[in-house]
Formats: structure tokens, C-alpha cells, sequence
């Protein structure tokens, strides 16, 4: 289950309705006192933020309940002066003023997740997720992936649907963009993530090929879908969803086909990728430009998945229509 809120932050009067929301999902995934009492404060530090320092500033909530875990995610995103020297703002002492906590330092401390980057002149992307830690089982192989997906402009209902779902060894990506934006394009984009659910590690070819089947009377979507094992990326797509492959400060496009699943479209093909060391893998709609570049971003590519999602929201957003981005790394090359 994954519930997601956007808020705009650009005065002191947003900053209570961060707070609330934040607080909002905690309670709604059932997460405990102590860690109700950290969102509160980490939303109330980081929206305080934005509002004082930031231009544009949003504030992205998500709240994701897996099997072994629950946790509120909250990514604050600017355009504003950046910071000049990052590890001197973590220091105690260094508070935004006002605030109950004691600045970043303060947020990290309490965050189970925290990651930064921020640039002079670029703006500022943080970090940091709340919740009930997982249990010691773990996968033999892990990941850690993150995804931003907002409506357009005007719309109550995001007419994208993305899917994540992890296995022992293996994690599969989904991301459905439904024929324009509203109601209408949602309902196309949500029936290809339910089909995902049903079969999440399954050949993304023949996914895509069932997908067009089951889209049928609906107004049609692009899709994608990527999944992970063993070093080795498979990935099939119809229209304009975005994958690359990223490492090295190399980019690699990965092959789609034209049309439109539900529609018109030929019969769908699987491409094999070797995954690299220190592999990124970003996916998106076409709410985002693809003229974005990792090495634009000093140290960006080392960063937290969530926070590489936060920049490319951020820089390269159309703003006229739904927008979904997810980055992949596997644990074991991340930060």
C-alpha cells in the first residue's frame, strides 16, 4: 500500500499543513507514538525550510507499508541558493530558527533514511524516511528504488500509475502512462497496475502483451516494465515511458517500441541488459523532459534513489501534464 500527498511550501502559513499531513499518514500506517512525534518535527524542520530559504519549494509525502515495514518518506525540493557548505549545516547550533529541533543535525538523527544534495546556484533536495524498521530477514539481494508521481496541473486523479515489487533477488518496475491526463487516463494506467499485481515477476514482453489485452475499452496507455535479477536488467516498453540505464556518468537508452497498449501495438519484445557496478537505473513519463544528465550534478549519482528522483522532478518537470519518475540501485552499490 502507498499513499503519496504533494505540498506546495513557499510561506509560513504552508508550513502547518506539511505537519499535519505528515502526521496524517503516520497514523494512518499505524506507526507508533515515538515515531508519530519524529514525523512532526522532521515535517515541521524541513517545511520551515522551504518556506524560509527555499524558491518553488514542495514538499512530497509518501507513505509505503511493506510486509516487514511501514514508513512515511518525506522529500523536501527547491530551487533555491543551495548550500555552500553542506556538512556545516548538519552541525547543531545551525537551526533554521524557530523550529523545535536543532536543524538538519536534528533531522538526521531522527531519520531511519537521510540523504542531501544540494548545489550553489541549484537549489536543495532532502531526504528522510520514518518508520518501523525491518525485521533481521532479509533478501539475498536488495535494492533501494524510490518514485515521484504527481497529477497535472488542474487534475484531481493522475492519470500514471508506477508499481514496485520486491522478491528474493529480484525487483520489477511498472510505470503506466494513461492516453492524456484526468479521470479517463487513470483508469487505464490503474487497470495495468492491478494486472501488475497480480503478476509482478513475470517476462516483461508477455506482461506487456497482456497488458494490451486487458487495457482493451479503456483510452490506452504507454507502459514499461524493467525487472531485475542476477545482474541482468530485462526491460520491454510501448510509447513514451523513458528507461536509462546509468553508470560511470554514461547514459544508455533502453529500447521501446511505438503505439499504444490497449490500442495499437505490435507484438512487444524483451531486451537484456547487463546491470553494471554502481548501475542506476531511472525510469519516467513523459511529464518529465529526457534531457537530464547525472553529471550535471556534482556527486548526484551517489546519492539516495529518492533524492536523484527529487532533482529530475524538480529540473526537468513539463508542467502540463501527470509526471512519474523511479530510480533503482541495488543496495549493494548504494550509498
Amino acid at each position: 500500500m502507498i499513499c503519496d500527498e504533494t505540498i506546495e511550501v513557499t510561506e509560513s502559513s504552508q508550513i502547518g499543513q506539511a505537519r499535519r499531513a505528515a502526521v496524517r499518514l503516520a497514523e494512518l500506517f499505524d506507526l507508533p507514538e515515538n515515531k508519530r512525534s519524529e514525523v512532526a518535527i522532521v515535517a515541521t524542520e524541513l517545511a520551515t525550510n522551504l518556506s524560509r530559504y527555499g524558491k518553488d519549494g514542495c514538499f512530497f509525502l509518501q507513505a509505503v507499508q511493506q510486509p516487514r515495514s511501514s514508513y512515511v518518506q518525506m522529500l523536501a525540493i527547491d530551487r533555491g541558493p543551495g548550500i555552500a557548505d553542506v556538512p556545516r549545516s548538519m552541525r547543531d547550533g545551525t537551526s533554521t530558527g524557530g523550529t523545535p529541533g536543532t536543524g538538519l543535525g536534528a533531522v538526521q538523527r531522527m531519520a531511519d533514511v537521510f540523504d542531501i544534495h544540494s548545489g550553489v546556484g541549484q537549489g536543495t533536495v532532502v531526504l528522510a524516511r520514518i518508520g518501523q524498521r525491518q525485521s533481521a530477514r532479509r533478501s539475498t539481494v536488495a535494492f533501494r528504488w524510490a518514485a515521484i508521481s504527481t497529477s497535472a496541473p488542474g487534475e484531481t486523479v493522475c492519470g500514471d500509475a508506477w508499481r514496485v515489487a520486491e522478491d528474493e533477488g529480484a525487483l520489477t518496475v511498472m510505470i503506466a502512462d494513461g492516453l492524456g491526463h484526468g479521470p479517463l487516463a487513470a483508469e487505464a494506467a490503474n487497470q495495468a497496475a492491478t494486472l501488475f499485481e497480480g503478476t509482478p515477476h513475470t517476462d516483461p514482453s508477455a506482461f506487456c502483451d497482456r497488458a494490451h489485452v486487458a487495457l482493451n475499452g479503456t483510452r490506452g496507455a504507454a507502459l514499461a516494465l524493467a525487472h531485475i535479477a542476477a545482474g541482468r536488467l530485462a526491460y520491454a516498453g510501448v510509447g513514451n515511458i523513458a528507461g536509462a540505464l546509468v553508470a560511470d556518468d554514461k547514459s544508455r537508452g533502453l529500447s521501446s517500441q511505438n503505439g499504444t497498449v490497449g490500442v495499437t501495438v505490435r507484438r512487444t519484445q524483451t531486451f537484456a541488459y547487463d546491470w553494471p557496478p554502481r548501475g542506476v537505473l531511472v525510469m519516467h513519463s513523459d511529464g518529465l523532459t529526457n534531457r537530464w544528465s547525472l553529471d550535471a550534478y556534482r556527486g548526484l549519482g551517489s546519492r539516495h534513489p529518492a533524492v536523484i528522483a527529487g532533482v529530475l522532478y524538480r529540473d526537468c518537470l513539463r508542467g502540463r501534464d501527470d509526471a512519474t519518475v523511479v530510480v533503482v540501485k541495488n543496495l549493494t552499490d548504494a550509498p
